[in-house]
């Protein structure tokens, strides 16, 4: 995908996305929900992040004292941040998108399409990486 597409969908499409379910919910169940739950979710991020990211910290600092290397970890924990910061940004989308990435089920989802994504862009030598 075009880096230029990539940057528009995300600092353009997304934000147009997430205003409209933002008023729509607003709409429907009043501001003062919608603020808490937009705020709610926050703060249940923000804790899932803290606590899945230190659970992957441990996993990572086990495989390297059995002498393994920690791809998996890696990967999840890449998404752990991703997600962690999806969940900092206001709106239902992002949220929804956030939770997924630091559940364990839906993050190896997530994890076996970025590895995939990853082996695809390394054979065709479309990795540049910045030193």
């Amino acid at each position: 995908m075009n880096i230029l597409l990539c940057l528009f969908l995300a600092f353009t499409l997304v934000p147009i996305v997430e205003l409209a379910l933002i008023i729509e919910v607003g709409r429907r169940m009043g501001t003062g929900v919608t603020i808490f739950l937009v705020v709610f979710s926050g703060i249940i991020g923000a804790s899932l992040a803290k606590y899945q990211g230190l659970r992957v910290w441990q996993q990572f600092q086990e495989q390297l004292s059995a002498g393994r290397v920690p791809e998996h970890g890696i990967l999840d924990g890449v998404l752990i941040l991703f997600g962690g910061a999806l969940l900092l940004a206001p709106g239902f989308l992002t949220d929804t998108i956030g939770f997924l990435c630091l559940l364990p089920a839906s993050r190896n989802y997530f994890k076996s399409l970025l590895r995939k994504r990853l082996e695809r862009w390394l054979a065709e030598g479309n990795v540049i990486i910045l030193r």
